[in-house]
């Protein structure tokens, strides 16, 4: 049975590679097969689906859609056109590093479904690419959220399941390899990617002639939509000390805004990216598959096994294995099968938390690799999709994977000279 599991995933992941169907459609009919061949009974199937990530997503979908039609997102575009002085670089390690700093403190899904808005106005603006743009940032957000404990759903998996980390050792161990990663490979795209990027002359004169808070003044239900959410944003800066899920405090928000600025009800739930969010019901359940015959269990005792009792080559396993994991699977699961590898390599020992770094490492930076292996790269891509820019998985792998490597090479080298 796993044999065939392996093969419906494979089959799946090959067909949104090469794009024969729709991703959504691939991933809801490899589920359907996982569950009628028996790998999944229905009950674990449901279990397997992460209502968290879905709910985050819904309800950040509605944030931003009521909050769009304000014009904020379009005077902060304008704005960002402006503090760019019309230079592209600048530009884009602006905007990287804004989404970047976002990503660490709310989380990696909940700050690209906050910039792809405004970065298609932006892009729109200025005539460059939008795809280019966005791709920049969901990387950054992935670079970005491996920061803290909060940025990223394997830190969260591995601070709660690791009493000895906390909130601190995240920033002190994870933030400096994090932001240098992220300043070097926003550079590194920057260059694969400039000749789509270059702002034209007449665009920039024309940014320095818009006055985008002009239309603020007139736009129907600004200050309610602001209030709602700044206060959003707010909650989830506290969520962890209020003890509430991130996707209860998006859903919230989004039940208020539909409350106090939604004239209509339908038009507004019509702004979700559904396509998205059943994909991922898809994907996770395919996973759960995996799960349930043992594979992934599997597979992270074969890593266990290669280290030989050495812990650099543990460290090194675990850093590489958790990258190439989730890229192929996403980094969730793969990072919930790694967390009692670790623990039993540590077994017995003093406590050293080296090998948690590593898999921390490589389980966020192989978010990067594939569109498939990090929510947030589903996401943003969905919201492209949306607006006639479809992103397909080898354009996304051409500018992921070398990504990924630069900034795995930078985390090995502060794991071997700091860590392990």
């Amino acid at each position: 049975m796993d044999i065939v599991t392996i093969a419906i995933f494979a089959a799946v992941l090959a067909t949104i590679s090469f794009e024969w169907v729709h991703r959504t459609k691939a991933a809801l009919a490899g589920a359907g097969l996982v569950i009628l061949i028996g790998a999944i009974d229905e009950e674990h199937a449901i279990e397997s689906v992460e209502f968290g990530t879905l709910g985050l997503l819904a309800g950040m979908m509605l944030i931003v859609a009521l909050t769009e039609r304000t014009g904020v997102f379009t005077y902060l575009a304008v704005r960002a056109a402006q503090l760019s002085g019309g230079k592209s670089w600048r530009l884009v390690f602006l905007m990287a590093g804004v989404t970047g700093v976002l990503s660490a403190f709310l989380d990696n899904l909940t700050a690209i479904l906050l910039i792809v808005p405004l970065t298609l106005l932006l892009a729109d603006i200025l005539r460059i690419s939008a795809i280019s743009l966005v791709l920049i940032e969901v990387l950054a957000s992935n670079l970005g959220g491996a920061a803290t404990l909060i940025g990223d759903p394997p830190n969260i998996l591995i601070g709660s399941a690791v009493e000895e980390l906390s909130f601190v050792d995240f920033i002190v161990n994870m933030a400096p390899v994090a932001f240098i990663s992220l300043f070097a490979v926003t550079g590194l795209l920057y260059l694969l990617l400039r000749s789509r990027l270059q702002i034209a002359p007449e665009a920039w004169v024309r940014i320095q002639q818009m006055h985008p808070e002009r239309d603020l003044k007139n736009a129907p239900y600004l200050k309610r939509s602001l209030a709602v959410l700044a206060g959003t944003i707010v909650l989830f800066f506290v969520h962890a000390q209020l003890g509430l899920e991130p996707w209860v405090v998006a859903l919230a928000g989004a039940t208020v805004l539909l409350l106090v600025a939604a004239d209509d009800v339908e038009e507004a739930l019509s702004k979700i990216e559904w396509s998205t969010l059943f994909f991922f019901m898809g994907l996770f359940v395919l996973v759960g598959a995996l799960v349930e015959q043992g594979v992934l269990e599997r597979l992270s005792g074969v890593i266990a096994d290669a280290g030989g009792g050495s812990t650099v080559t543990e460290g090194m396993i675990i850093l590489w294995g958790a990258a190439a994991g989730s890229a192929i699977v996403d980094n969730i699961p793969f990072t919930t099968a790694m967390i009692p590898v670790a623990k039993e390599l540590q077994a017995g020992k003093p406590f050293d938390d080296g090998l948690w770094w590593a898999l921390a490492f490589g389980a966020s930076f192989g978010g990067n690799a594939t569109v498939i292996a990090a929510a947030a790269n589903v996401a943003a891509t969905g919201v492209l999709e949306r607006a006639g820019k479809k992103v397909s998985f080898g354009q996304f792998l051409a500018i992921g994977l070398p990504a990924t490597i630069l900034s795995m090479l930078i985390a090995t080298a502060y794991l071997l000279l700091f860590q392990l």
